[in-house]
């Protein structure tokens, strides 16, 4: 989904304060949860989160949305690529990656003349077309490497970016069950996630007039979904707001006995937003945000450096972000 609204730079990168930041990361923990449970949560009333993040959500500082779960469609080829550039095209080509419809992220890296990108590819064609054809076809491309997603490890997936406790994230938790068992997809829930895609808040008699079904079902498919990992609701928002001003990726080669406890023992640490494995002479993708460079340092030396499967590690700092979870950010393009 694209945004083709301008916003004031110096309102897009004003931070938010300390109640508006709370309850941003309420809902990037918890994206569907109720005006009441938030204020429960933070200890405010309903009606102050209602003031305060109605206005967030209609000027778009917050925007809700849902991800794919991959594994449930098995059609998709989940690709990160590495792409070198010539550093005056890095904006253009960024640019052009975020108008896809496939992409789910969009990086600029490192010294500004690459771009990591994450896609969800419609088949083997689509992935073709894409590594055979439209990268060589572009001359501003230098090179790139392509990386599988093998496993993306669930745990991130109630980011909060440090502001909340633990006690108050265990209260957002409890309000989603883990299933015994993963039935399979019906068809009416083709149809909410692709409304989910498009507004993760809509009301449950939005999703059922959009698919052609009853509140009460709409909101029994979209728990099913949910708590089967299907797929992920997510909060947007521009993380500068909240005080996080350093973003990195890193490509982490760990030893393959140990991936699975690595990947998942990572992807529970608060500074850690995304974690999958991957193929690749790395073999665990980890995408980190921290309030600065020193708790950068501090993730690498202490949480990295402690951990005994882990046996080289490229940091490369996000410079931008153009496009996360699906969604463009304003004044990126």
């Amino acid at each position: 989904m694209t945004d083709s609204r301008s916003r004031n730079p110096a309102k897009a990168s004003q931070p938010l304060d300390e109640t508006d930041s709370r309850i941003a990361a309420a809902l990037l923990a918890s994206p569907r949860a109720s005006w009441r449970t938030v204020g429960r949560v933070l200890g405010i009333s309903e009606r102050t989160v209602v003031r305060r993040a109605a206005p967030l959500f209609h000027d778009r500082t917050l925007r809700a949305t849902a991800v794919r779960n991959p594994l449930w469609f098995p059609d998709l080829i989940p690709l990160a690529l590495r792409i070198k550039c010539r550093p005056s095209r890095i904006s253009a080509i960024a640019a052009t990656l975020a108008r896809r419809a496939d992409t789910v992220w969009v990086d600029v890296l490192g010294g500004g003349d690459e771009i990591c990108t994450i896609l969800f590819l419609d088949g083997p064609d689509a992935r073709n077309s894409l590594l055979l054809r439209d990268l060589p076809a572009t001359p501003a491309v230098q090179s790139w490497t392509s990386h599988l997603l093998l496993r993306v490890f669930p745990a991130a997936f109630d980011w909060s970016g440090g502001l909340l406790t633990e006690a108050e994230l265990a209260d957002l938790r409890a309000e989603h069950s883990t299933p015994a068992v993963r039935p399979g997809l019906q068809p009416v829930d083709h149809a909410l996630v692709a409304a989910l895609i498009e507004d993760g808040r809509s009301s449950y008699a939005d999703l059922a007039r959009r698919t052609d079904t009853t509140p009460l079902t709409a909101r029994r498919r979209l728990e099913a979904l949910v708590d089967n990992q299907v797929l992920r609701l997510a909060t947007e928002v521009d993380l500068g707001r909240l005080g996080i001003r350093t973003e990195a990726l890193l490509w982490i080669t760990v030893a393959p006995g140990g991936l699975e406890e690595t990947g998942r023992q990572l992807s529970r640490h608060p500074q850690v937003r995304f974690a999958s494995a991957t193929t690749g002479a790395a073999n665990l993708l980890v995408a980190v945000a921290a309030t600065d460079l020193d708790a950068l340092y501090c993730f690498v030396s202490e949480t990295i450096g402690a951990l005994p499967h882990i046996s080289t590690l490229e940091v490369t700092p996000i410079l931008s972000g153009v496009k996360r979870t699906g969604l463009v950010r304003p004044g990126s393009l």
